[in-house]
């Protein structure tokens, strides 16, 4: 493991977590176990946001990315897709999202962005 990219590298640690060799409680989790996990760590990063704790709120960020790490894991381990298509599709998304950035289409007003982010999730549905 001796990749720079942070969430490569915490990806193979959840891999070897979850792989013979790993940890026997990492091994047993399914998504639907992680649901209790997901719902408890989001809530305490919630409280640390409220809290305004930078070093509660990075250790809370830390949790989330790690049951967010081992969810996209087990997906990828039944073949549905993998972080980096969970990731890539975010990507497309906020970039179809914010024509406005990135596509030099202008807004005026908060209210403008608004009605043209609903417009956008319109058409995505369709």
């Amino acid at each position: 493991m001796t990749s720079e990219n942070k969430l490569e590298q915490l990806h193979d640690i959840v891999v070897h977590l979850r792989s013979k060799d790993g940890c026997p409680w990492d091994q047993k989790q399914t998504p639907e176990s992680m649901i209790k996990y997901l719902l408890e760590e989001a809530g305490e990063l919630a409280e640390a946001i409220e809290e305004n704790d930078p070093d509660h709120i990075c250790e809370e960020i830390g949790d989330m990315f790690f049951i967010l790490t081992i969810l996209s894991a087990m997906y990828e381990e039944q073949g549905k897709f993998t972080g980096n298509d969970a990731l890539k599709s975010i990507t497309r998304k906020m970039i179809r999202r914010h024509p406005h950035v990135f596509a030099d289409k202008k807004t005026r007003s908060e209210e403008e962005l608004r009605q043209q982010w609903e417009e956008i999730k319109r058409q995505e549905k369709n």
